[in-house]
């Protein structure tokens, strides 16, 4: 995520295309009222789900799970509701609209990039990571590594071939994991040169020994200092604070605003401790590091959703037939842009400001907000928590189910390994991080006497 400090500011006349300043009513050049806002399109995908009612005690009925209504409230001590698809376009998790561009901090996020620019993106003369493959300890002096690109010459304690001076690809290059029903993976990419994305999955169970599964997926921002570590704190704090909630038998919409607020604790504490020298970054501005979050968690029968920043979760069905969606919404200027119906998805995401952020984790944030939101699938289906280095080449609901391969539900792993590819098939601008969530819906009656 090749990302900036920027402020972000108004789009031109819709009618003449004059640029505008803030707080105008009128176009100067042709006239047009500005406060005659065409609504909002009505194109977005919605998901066949039902929502239990606000407040609703059972994650199923007759299932075994007592939950008190969730406490969460946001910064103005609302509480927060659970939330229908259609509420998701510019809504937070108090029910309150997105706050307009006027004024709102943000940051750039750029996934095309020039080389040499100042996020310090460039093309890698390394192989392609999926295809590199490690030569045998054998072929240098013994307990030495070898050189992927070469696979001949020993690599040094600084992390470079003695032979062809290529950087040999760090432990977080390329990270997998699978666990039970859950799986993620994560990868560099083609044009970073090094993975600033991190995440956790893990699975828990609920006091009445029923399974949750966790997955929290983070992407570290770029123009900041020591963005790998950030998106790795936020990680690890956010899931932390989740497996020690959801066992006690906290609503897991609370548990997940908590398990925000916990990760952005730990991204802050990173802005006290000077950390480690940046050694491929000694022209980046010191900004505090910062890092965008996604989860979900799975239990009792509720598919709980949050986030804060432009990292997605999308639901894609079990039987294609029936229709993806998309569960969050981005903190960004192009949703904001079309949250005010000033413009239309394909004209937002085109235009190069969609991309800054206006909601982050980190101690110059502008203002944390934290969005959750929560869902009862009636059906069987595969939840997809990624960073945008993925959607950026399945931006829609529609596309990212088309990525998604058929086997996904069954094999969680392969899927999560698949849609890297998508993304590194796609040029691999950014680093991709995705984890895959099958969950299980049983049929009525499925099972009875």
């Amino acid at each position: 995520m090749s990302q900036s400090h920027q402020q972000a500011s108004l789009p031109g006349c819709p009618s003449c295309e004059e640029p505008l300043e803030p707080g105008d009513l009128f176009c100067g050049a042709c006239g047009y009222d500005l406060s005659a806002v065409p609504a909002p399109p009505g194109d977005r995908p919605t998901v066949a789900i039902t929502v239990p009612a606000q407040g609703a005690g059972s994650a199923a009925a007759g299932g075994p799970v007592e939950w008190p209504p969730a406490s969460v409230t946001d910064s103005a001590d609302v509480p927060a509701p659970t939330h229908r698809p259609a509420d998701l376009p510019g809504v937070d998790s108090g029910g309150k609209p997105l706050p307009t561009a006027e004024g709102t901090a943000v940051r750039y996020d750029e996934p095309d990039a020039p080389e040499g620019g100042a996020s310090g993106d460039f093309e890698l003369a390394a192989p392609d990571p999926r295809a590199a493959e490690h030569a045998t300890a054998g072929a240098v002096a013994a307990g030495a590594k070898v050189c992927v690109a070469c696979r001949s010459g020993r690599v040094d304690t600084d992390g470079y071939c003695e032979n062809c001076g290529h950087a040999q690809p760090r432990e977080r290059d390329h990270m997998e994991q699978e666990l039970g029903a859950v799986a993620a993976v994560s990868d560099r990419g083609l044009r970073h040169h090094r993975n600033e994305d991190a995440f956790a999955v893990s699975t828990t169970a609920l006091p009445d020994g029923s399974p949750a599964v966790v997955a929290i997926v983070c992407d570290g921002v770029s123009s900041a200092s020591r963005p790998d570590e950030a998106s790795a704190a936020a990680a690890g704090a956010a899931n932390e604070a989740l497996l020690e909630s959801l066992p006690r038998g906290t609503h897991p919409q609370q548990a997940m605003h908590e398990a925000i607020l916990a990760a952005s604790e730990a991204v802050n504490a990173l802005a006290q401790d000077p950390g480690q020298a940046l050694e491929h970054d000694q022209h980046r501005h010191q900004n505090a590091p910062a890092c965008t979050l996604v989860g979900a968690i799975m239990a009792g029968g509720l598919l709980v959703v949050g986030w804060v920043g432009d990292s997605r979760v999308y639901w894609v069905p079990e039987d294609r037939s029936h229709a993806s969606a998309r569960l969050t919404e981005d903190d960004s200027w192009a949703a904001q842009m079309v949250a005010a119906g000033l413009m239309n998805e394909a004209e937002a995401y085109a235009d190069e400001r969609a991309h800054a952020i206006t909601g982050w984790l980190g101690a110059d944030a502008y203002e944390l907000e934290p969005h959750t939101a929560s869902f009862k699938p009636d059906r069987s289906g595969l939840v997809v928590v990624c960073t945008d280095g993925l959607w950026n080449y399945a931006e829609g609901a529609d596309e990212m189910a088309a990525a998604v391969p058929a086997d996904a539900y069954e094999r969680p792993l392969r899927g999560a390994q698949v849609l890297v590819g998508h993304a590194l098939d796609g040029g691999g601008h950014d680093n991709v991080t995705v984890a895959l969530l099958p969950f299980a819906v049983t049929a009525p009656g499925a099972g009875s006497a």
